[in-house]
Order: C-alpha cells, then sequence, then structure tokens
C-alpha cells in the first residue's frame, strides 16, 4: 500500500510540474507593452494568441501615466472605471490566469480606455476550436463565444491541465492502483 500512496503522489507531482512547465507568459502589446502611444490595436493583438488556464498576462507600463484594471464585460464595453475587480499600478504586473472564459483589462487613466487601451483575454475551453473569421467583428455579451483563431500554439497543450489527456491518463491509474493493488 505504501508503494501506491508513492506513486500516487509522483503522479501528481508531474501534473503539477507538467502545468507549470507549459504555461506561457504573454506580454500584452508584445515590444509595444501597455501604451496609448501609436494607438496599439490590443484587440488584433489578443486575436493573434493562444490563452490557456495557468498562462501569465504579463503587462509592463509607465506607471506615472497607466494603470491596468481587471473589469466586468459591461464595464469593459462602456469603460466604466467606477467598480473594478481589481486594479494594477506597478508598471510590471503579472497576472495568471485561472479560469476559462473572457478576462476584460482596461487602463483606468481618463480616455485611454476610449482611446483603445483595453485588452479581452479569451481562454478557450479544451474542446472549443477557435473561429477562422474575421478579427473586427463587434464584442459579444455572452462568456460561451469562441474566441480568437489559434496561432503559436504548442502541440502538447493538452499536457496543460489535470483536465488534459495526461491528467485523465493519470486518475484512471491512480483509481485502478487504489482499487486492484
Amino acid at each position: 500500500m505504501a508503494l501506491v500512496k508513492r506513486a500516487l503522489a509522483l503522479l501528481m507531482s508531474i501534473t503539477l510540474a507538467m502545468e507549470l512547465i507549459h504555461a506561457a507568459v504573454h506580454k500584452v502589446g508584445d515590444s509595444a507593452g501597455w501604451t496609448t502611444i501609436g494607438n496599439f490595436d490590443y484587440k488584433k493583438w489578443s486575436a493573434t494568441k493562444t490563452f490557456q488556464v495557468q498562462d501569465v498576462i504579463l503587462f509592463e507600463y509607465n506607471a506615472q501615466f497607466h494603470n491596468v484594471m481587471r473589469v466586468t464585460h459591461a464595464m469593459y464595453k462602456a469603460c466604466n472605471t467606477s467598480a473594478p475587480l481589481a486594479t494594477y499600478t506597478t508598471g510590471n504586473d503579472s497576472i495568471t490566469i485561472k479560469t476559462r472564459g473572457h478576462h476584460f483589462f482596461f487602463c483606468g487613466v481618463p480616455g485611454h480606455c476610449q482611446a483603445g487601451q483595453k485588452v479581452d483575454i479569451n481562454v478557450l475551453q479544451s474542446n472549443e476550436m477557435a473561429p477562422t473569421s474575421s478579427v473586427s467583428s463587434p464584442p459579444v455579451p455572452s462568456a460561451k463565444v469562441p474566441g480568437p483563431a489559434p496561432s503559436n500554439a504548442m502541440p502538447l497543450k493538452a499536457l496543460k491541465s489535470p483536465s488534459g489527456n495526461i491528467g485523465l491518463a493519470m486518475a484512471v491509474l491512480a483509481t485502478f492502483l487504489i482499487n486492484f493493488a
């Protein structure tokens, strides 16, 4: 029985390590960063990314002129800064995505959101296929809307979470070992 417990602990450790190894860091705006200079298109930027749970969203900006607010969809559409879910002000903010669905961010400095300094990070369900339609479609309020087309997707993304193929195989193996060993 001790061997079974050790094997189970090892499998769980491997699963956790795989999650951490496969998490990606996405710098918002790439080399432009989080800014209003140059009219950077954050909608287009996010459409070129495939986001997964445990990925890190990195906002780099001049903290004297910008900030980052995490907001609801309604607040995002209206650029409403009155009650953000969270506010970040360091100029080097790393936010780990913990759930699937849409995650809305904008700059709370007056006029910046209206000028386009806002981004919708959409983490797809593992079984969803990203559409190949145009990036210029208007935002849709539903959180179940398919997200942007994937790019630079790692071929082993299924290893990323315990709900992936490896996680399922480990759960089946653990159940077998507990019941039949």
